[in-house]
Parts: C-alpha cells; structure tokens; sequence
C-alpha cells in the first residue's frame, strides 16, 4: 500500500503535470479564463522548484495582453528554430516512422481508456502531460522518460531563446528523473544533428488548433491519476495489456 507521503508526492506531480499541460496550450480567451484556477492550484504546491517556476510564468502571462501572449507563444513554437511541442518531431523528424509512432501513441491512450481531443495529435506536449495527470500516471511516466532527450532539446531551447515558457518546462523536467546518460547523449546528438528529415507531406501541428482536452475544459479539475503497470514505450510494440 501506499503510504500517505506518496500519495501528496503523486498528487503534487501530477498536480505540477495537469498545470503544465494547460499552460502550455494555445492562450485563448479560454487560457486567460482558467488562469486564475491554475495559478491557486499552483499556490497549494510546496514551496520552491516547480511551485515557483509555474507561478513565475503565471504571473507573466497574467501580466501580458492576450493579443502579444498568443504572438510571442507562435513565434517561440517553432519547428524550424528546434522548439517543437510535438515529442516525435525530435525522434522521428517528419519521416514515415513518425506516423507509426503517432498510431502507436494513439493505441496506448485508447487502451488505457484515454481519448484526446479528435484536433490534437497525441505527441503533443500538452496531451502526454494531460494523459499523465489525468490518465495513467504510470504509462504517462513512462511516454515521457521516452520522449525526455527530446523535452530536454526543447527545454534548452526555451532557455536560450530567454521565453518564460522555459519555467514551464523546467517544472515538467522537476517530475522526471535526471535524464540517463544515453539520453543526455540523444539530447547532444539531436542538438547537433536535428531530427531526422524525409518530407512525407505531414503538416505540422497548428497552435491555433490547439484547443483539445485542455483547452475545452471548464472548471479546472486537479486530482489524482489512474495508476496502470506499462512496460517500456516502444512505437513498434502491442499495445498496453
């Protein structure tokens, strides 16, 4: 059994997730509208680390008209300057084994009984953070340690690029273990190399578009996840039993 520590630690990261998630979508009216809910969620955390972080960037976009916050989060999402919320751009580029990670993406929420938004592609940012805070919080663990080289890459980017959208993602990074040493190895090569380029005709996920799961909620509902066993990610696997 779990003991009551846990329990206040997992809910607190899953806490920190579901914040993350709808920090990270596009800032509608409707973003501006569950600001307030977000930011009192956030202030029942622990002080420090990811806490202050979400409530730094709480405080910016409260601060910034809705017009100038929606410019600045389409010109600091970027594929081409390598600050992409889609997790396999980093992994797979835009080559046809993206597309078989996607499906394979789409299979473990629907086996967890899961659904995302039918307008969201499931490598999305925002969608693994909502599936990890309000899914499986096991399975959405394990999709984001998979995809970590990747949010590291991205991460490093939002620093360098001075947004404060990095504190969002800091806050995310706060949830994960250090990444493995074959993973800040992937995070050097991709920082290097880039993802792998094969143009197979798949357009890139609108930020505009954005508003599924996350952006079509009303009363913001922080609780506690689902708990499933997965086995490591892997896009050519079966689907979770």
């Amino acid at each position: 059994m779990r003991t009551q520590g846990r329990q206040v630690r997992d809910r607190d990261t899953a806490v920190v997730r579901r914040a993350a998630a709808l920090l990270l979508d596009y800032p509608d009216r409707a973003f501006f509208e569950r600001l307030p809910g977000i930011r009192a969620a956030v202030l029942e955390l622990p002080r420090g680390g990811p806490r202050t972080a979400l409530d730094r960037f709480c405080a910016f976009a409260a601060s910034t008209p809705e017009l100038e916050l929606a410019a600045h989060y389409v010109e600091t999402f970027d594929m081409r300057r390598r600050r992409a919320l889609h997790m396999t751009f980093y992994t797979d580029g835009d080559t046809r084994r993206r597309g078989h990670t996607l499906a394979r993406l789409k299979e473990v929420y629907a086996e967890c009984g899961w659904r995302p938004g039918p307008r969201e592609l499931p490598d999305h940012l925002s969608v693994l953070l909502e599936f990890a805070a309000r899914g499986d919080s096991e399975w959405g663990r394990a999709l984001l340690v998979r995809f970590q080289p990747g949010l590291e890459l991205l991460r490093a980017g939002l620093h360098e690029h001075g947004t404060p959208y990095a504190e969002v993602v800091d806050a995310v990074a706060a949830t994960l273990p250090p990444p493995a040493a074959a993973q800040r190895a992937e995070a050097r090569r991709l920082a290097e190399q880039g993802p792998p380029a094969e143009d197979v005709g798949m357009e890139p996920y609108s930020a505009a578009g954005g508003d599924g799961a996350a952006g079509a909620a009303g009363p913001v509902q922080l609780g506690m996840p689902a708990v499933g066993a997965p086995a490591p990610f892997d896009p050519s696997a079966e689907g979770p039993r």
